[in-house]
């Protein structure tokens, strides 16, 4: 019996749009932009405007989305080498997120934690979040530093920068085709 949280019944979202900003913020870190630019934020924000309160919705279920297939990813690398993917990405994930108290609030840790949890047993994390109600601005904040983080560690695991993104590129095109 297929669980009512399965992803097979939650929206995909706005992917494209989540991964140009998970992919932005992952450039900026990469050429050494690690302080606040409110020049970039003040574009951020009024791109979000324009998608209005639908559009930022889709965004948020496409970020899920893009969680749920970075934890796809991981739990079959980490199965290919008979470990348990929330054992080895749960804490390094955890110990990142407490190393930004000022983008990352520590009440929001709890909840990200449980979002890669669900995802990594295979529950859709947009679904999975529902039960609790809406997003807060802090969880947005934190939801962003947690998909940044998963394509990070990603890049890592791969050795190749571009690969978390390129993966999830390359499904879009694939499914597209179908």
């Amino acid at each position: 019996m297929s669980s009512p949280y399965s992803p097979a019944h939650a929206p995909v979202g706005d992917v494209g749009t989540a991964l140009m900003l998970i992919d932005s913020q992952l450039k900026a870190i990469r050429a050494g932009r690690t302080e606040h630019d409110p020049e970039q934020q003040a574009l951020s924000d009024q791109f979000m405007a324009s998608l209005g309160p639908e559009g930022a919705v889709a965004v948020l279920d496409g970020t899920c989305t893009v969680i749920y297939m970075f934890m796809s990813w991981l739990r079959q690398a980490h199965e290919h080498e008979d470990k348990d993917v929330i054992e080895y990405v749960v804490p390094t994930l955890v110990a990142s997120l407490r190393l930004m108290p000022m983008s990352v609030r520590p009440e929001t840790i709890p909840t990200m934690s449980a979002l890669v949890i669900a995802a990594g047993t295979g529950v859709s994390p947009t679904l999975w979040r529902e039960q609790y109600g809406d997003w807060t601005e802090k969880e947005i904040t934190a939801l962003e530093a947690t998909t940044v983080l998963l394509a990070e560690h990603i890049s890592r695991v791969t050795e190749d920068p571009d690969f978390a993104i390129r993966m999830v590129t390359e499904s879009l095109a694939s499914a597209e085709d179908r």
